[in-house]
């Protein structure tokens, strides 16, 4: 289970893109073209299966000793390790409590090391590709872009789109990771 402490920031720079696209001067659709861009941003990850902003999240992990593969990807760094009682407490482990592998291509492996730990374990780490909106590769920004102005041109349509558009889909195809199940 992963949660998203600190969301990437859309604005000033991907809400002034999207603005432009769209041929929008006021600020009086904001809210709902804001509101697009994180569920563009959102599905960019579904279909990559790769953050593509930046931002700090925390996996909670059973306590196991082996191998578990963090699902945030690309993956920065990891920023910490608790351990997780079934009443809620963390208490952090030390370094020599839990072994990290950070592969070339951005996935995190974390396993305990110690028996004491029961329960489940919190990885901390920060994971995207970019930094900020301004970084992001091209191919990802304009298919964001190109998301977010379809639904919102859509959105007195028949409902939610299940796919993005084929145009968005090609843009983002080359930074799709691709799993072996």
């Amino acid at each position: 289970m992963r949660a998203i402490l600190v969301q990437p920031q859309l604005t000033p720079g991907a809400l002034t893109e999207l603005k432009n696209w769209l041929a929008i001067s006021g600020p009086r659709e904001d809210a709902t073209l804001l509101a697009l861009l994180q569920a563009a941003v959102a599905m960019c990850e579904a279909f990559t299966r790769q953050l593509p902003l930046e931002c700090v999240c925390e996996e909670t992990l059973p306590a196991t000793h082996d191998w578990q593969t963090l699902v945030s990807c690309p993956v920065q760094a990891v920023t910490g390790a608790f351990a997780l009682s079934p009443s809620g407490t963390r208490t952090p482990l030390a370094a020599g409590d839990y072994a990290l592998d950070l592969a070339a291509d951005g996935a995190a492996r974390v396993r305990l090391l110690s028996p004491a730990v029961a329960g489940r374990i919190v990885a901390a780490c920060t994971a995207g590709i970019a930094p900020d909106w301004d970084s992001l590769p091209a191919a990802l920004r304009h298919g964001i872009i190109r998301l977010a102005a379809h639904n919102f041109r859509q959105r007195d349509s028949a409902g939610p789109l299940a796919a993005p558009p084929a145009a968005v889909a090609a843009l983002w195809s080359t930074w799709r990771k691709l799993r072996l199940t």
